[in-house]
C-alpha cells in the first residue's frame, strides 16, 4: 500500500494536486485539511463575479463532501494545523494531533494592509483571497440593498480586476493607490495610461499618486484619508494591496523559507525529508510565480514525484491576462528591469516589449487591440523557470 498522502490547503493547488494524484494512484489515501470550507471553485472568477451578480453559491462547482466523494479521499474542514512536527512526522490542530506519510503545503498566500485596520470597522473592511472572503464582501453589498461606493486600495492586478468587475456591476469605485498608473508593476506609463483613461470613461475614480494615512469610523460610512490629508467616504473598503506566502507553520517547524515562500526544490521538495510545498507558498528554485498556469504544472509534476515518477518543475513563458473588459490587457513582466521598453501603437492599443542591454526581447505588456500578439511574442520570449 502507498504512503498516505497530507495536503495542507483546499485551493486551486491542492485540490488540483489531490485530483492529479488520484488520476496516478487510485487507492492512496488522502486527506486534505482545511482552515475554510473546503468548497472546491476556480479562484480567478472571484473577480468576475460581481459584473455577472453571482452569488456565492454559483462560484462553487462543488461542497467539501462532494469534493470529497469525488476525490475519494477525507476533506477537514474548518480545521486549523497549528503545529508541524517534521521529525515525529505529526500535525498538531490544537490539542488533537495527526499523524503524516507525506506532507505537502498548499497553504497559499494571506493578504497584506500596510496600514492599521480600526477595530469595529470589520463589517466594512475587507479583503478577498478566497470564497469565504468573496461570501462576506458579498453579504455586505447585500446588506446595502442598493449601488455601494467602494474604495479599493490597490492598483495591482486584483485591485483593477476588482474596480472592473464592481463598476461593471453597478457600484461606484474609487481606487486610491501610490503608483501614477495602474497595474504599474506589470505596463509601463504609457500603457498604465490608457488603462487610467478606460477606467475614467467608465465612472472609476482614480486617486493615484496617493497613500492611505487612515481609515476611520463616520457612521454608516468609512472615511479614508488620503496623504495629502483630502477625505474621501465609502461604504465599504476593499484592500488589495498585495500577498505574502504563509510560511508561517514551515518556518516554526524548521523549514527553510524567504519572503518569496518555502524554500523548494525543482522537484517542490523542502529542506525537510517528506514535506514538499506547492502553489503561492512555494519558491521553487528561486522562483515564486503567483499565477494559475505554474500553479497547474507544479501539481502535475508533484503528482509525478509523489507517485513514483520524479518529475522536476519548469515554467514557461506565460503572459497574465488581466481579467479588465474594459481595456484587455495582456503581460508577461520580464524577470529583470529591462533596459528599455520599445513602445508602439496609439489610442488604447499599444506594444510594448521589454529589451535587455543585447535588444533581446525579455518581456512585453499589451493593450487593446495589441493583445492578439500575445502567442506570437510568448513564443519567442525566455522561459520563466527552465
Amino acid at each position: 500500500m502507498t504512503a498516505p498522502l497530507t495536503i495542507l490547503g483546499t485551493g486551486m493547488a491542492g485540490i488540483q494536486l489531490a485530483r492529479q494524484v488520484r488520476a496516478r494512484d487510485a487507492a492512496r489515501p488522502i486527506t486534505l485539511i482545511t482552515a475554510d470550507s473546503g468548497d472546491d471553485y476556480s479562484k480567478p472568477m472571484l473577480s468576475t463575479g460581481f459584473a455577472k451578480g453571482l452569488p456565492p453559491a454559483r462560484l462553487a462547482s462543488r461542497d467539501a463532501l462532494a469534493l470529497a466523494d469525488s476525490l475519494d479521499a477525507v476533506v477537514r474542514t474548518h480545521t486549523r494545523v497549528t503545529a508541524i512536527d517534521p521529525i515525529a512526522r505529526r500535525l498538531a490542530l490544537g490539542p488533537e494531533t495527526l499523524p503524516y506519510s507525506e506532507l505537502v503545503l498548499a497553504t497559499g498566500a494571506a493578504p497584506v494592509a500596510p496600514f492599521t485596520i480600526p477595530p469595529g470597522l470589520d463589517r466594512r473592511v475587507f479583503s478577498i483571497n478566497d470564497l469565504d472572503d468573496y461570501r462576506a464582501f458579498h453579504a455586505a453589498l447585500e446588506r446595502l440593498a442598493r449601488p455601494a461606493r467602494v474604495g479599493i486600495i490597490g492598483s495591482g492586478l486584483v485591485g483593477c480586476e476588482y474596480a472592473n468587475d464592481l463598476v461593471a456591476g453597478g457600484h461606484g469605485v474609487t481606487l486610491i493607490a501610490p503608483e501614477p498608473t495602474p497595474l504599474a508593476r506589470l505596463l509601463p506609463d504609457t500603457l498604465g495610461d490608457a488603462l487610467s483613461d478606460a477606467f475614467h470613461e467608465a465612472g472609476i475614480v482614480l486617486e493615484t499618486g496617493h497613500t492611505l494615512a487612515a481609515l476611520g469610523d463616520a457612521g454608516d460610512q468609512v472615511m479614508l484619508t488620503l496623504d495629502d490629508e483630502r477625505t474621501l467616504e465609502a461604504d465599504l473598503v476593499l484592500v488589495a494591496t498585495g500577498l505574502i506566502p504563509r510560511t508561517g507553520l514551515a518556518e516554526a517547524a524548521g523549514l527553510a523559507v524567504g519572503p518569496e515562500g518555502v524554500l523548494t526544490d525543482r522537484y517542490l521538495a523542502t529542506s525537510s525529508p517528506s514535506i514538499h510545498a506547492l502553489g503561492d507558498v512555494a519558491c521553487v528554485d528561486g522562483v515564486n510565480a503567483m499565477y494559475v498556469q505554474p500553479l497547474q504544472v507544479g501539481a502535475k509534476a508533484l503528482a509525478a514525484t509523489l507517485t513514483g515518477t520524479p518529475t522536476p518543475v519548469t515554467y514557461g513563458p506565460w503572459p497574465i491576462l488581466v481579467k479588465t473588459p474594459l481595456l484587455p490587457v495582456v503581460a508577461l513582466p520580464p524577470g529583470q528591469s529591462p533596459s528599455r521598453w520599445r513602445i508602439e501603437g496609439e489610442g488604447r492599443d499599444w506594444s510594448a516589449l521589454a529589451e535587455d542591454e543585447n535588444g533581446r526581447m525579455i518581456g512585453f505588456a499589451l493593450t487593446g487591440a495589441c493583445v492578439r500578439r500575445k502567442v506570437e511574442l510568448a513564443r519567442a520570449a525566455p522561459a520563466l523557470l527552465i
